[in-house]
């Protein structure tokens, strides 16, 4: 009994000194900063947590389109959508006024595209309008909420759209996750606990071919280094404030190891160039720890 003890005695002594290093580099790197940020690493082969402001509310922006993308994926899978079912692009859901490569292939809309182009779009290049075509497919936000909360992820809420969250700064607040909420669902959907294994790797798929955000996690890791990700930002408003610049993903190790990291950057003043090298930053000093 005494040497069970002991053992988990140094086991407890060496987690701690590992979240006392995180503390102190992460806070090198934060230090000084006029914005909140918020941290969660979660190793999943050893179940290592870390987190700097985990259990607080911070807008999430672009990074619940994952969360969204689960939702479609779950009617998917239940039989109710298809991925080869089409979807008619028009002028009722190509907006102009906001972040749009699907608007940009389709310009003058008046054509049928799959729900799988729409939710490649809308995850792996962050479209705004692919967003708002499949919350509408979902049935709005609140079966969104349901959704999350059938699979017991605590710590998030959905209420807006992106139409809705460009016509008021304020409500993208409403839409927030924590940090450690982001690493439980992003475990949750590693472990095929969200999706059938089919969506589980299509997705993972996707998430792996995200092109945007490309000066923030994936910035000053290894070249090719398999990282599925979804990125957010919301930009300034008209004092200079950034309400999200954010990221979350699952890394994949040089031993085929991986941890989930959620990196959200919040009511910052910064430059939009600051905002993205913090994550970036912090992004590298979470790889550096779990590849020595």
């Amino acid at each position: 009994m005494k040497k069970i003890a002991f053992i988990f005695l140094f086991i407890s002594v060496f987690i701690s000194a590992q979240k006392s290093i995180f503390d102190q580099r992460i806070s090198t790197i934060t230090k000084g900063k006029n914005a909140t940020v918020g941290v969660s690493v979660l190793d999943f082969e050893n179940t290592f947590r870390y987190n700097q402001y985990g259990d607080q509310k911070f807008p999430m922006q672009s990074v619940f389109k994952f969360h969204i993308a689960t939702a479609i994926l779950n009617l998917v899978d239940q039989g109710t959508l298809s991925l080869n079912q089409k979807v008619l692009l028009d002028t009722s859901n190509l907006l102009e006024d906001t972040w749009s490569p699907l608007r940009d292939k389709y310009p003058n809309g008046n054509v049928e595209v799959s729900l799988s182009e729409i939710l490649e779009f809308t995850v792996a290049r962050s479209d705004n309008n692919g967003c708002d075509i499949m919350l509408k497919l979902l049935g709005g936000t609140q079966t969104m909420q349901k959704f999350m909360d059938s699979k017991g992820i605590k710590g998030f809420q959905i209420k807006y759209n992106e139409a809705e969250m460009h016509k008021n700064w304020n409500v993208q607040y409403e839409n927030y996750s924590t940090p450690n909420s982001a690493v439980d669902v992003l475990k949750k959907f590693y472990d095929g606990k969200l999706l059938s294994k089919k969506s589980t790797d299509y997705l993972m798929k996707v998430m792996l071919s995200t092109s945007t955000g490309l000066n923030k996690m994936v910035e000053q890791l290894p070249k090719n280094t398999p990282v599925a990700r979804k990125t957010g930002a919301s930009g300034k408003n008209k004092e200079g404030l950034t309400g999200a610049e954010n990221e979350i993903g699952i890394i994949t190790l040089r031993n085929g190891k991986h941890y989930a990291l959620a990196v959200f950057v919040s009511n910052s003043m910064e430059t939009d160039a600051v905002n993205c090298k913090i994550i970036s930053d912090i992004s590298k000093e979470v790889w550096d720890h779990f590849n020595k």
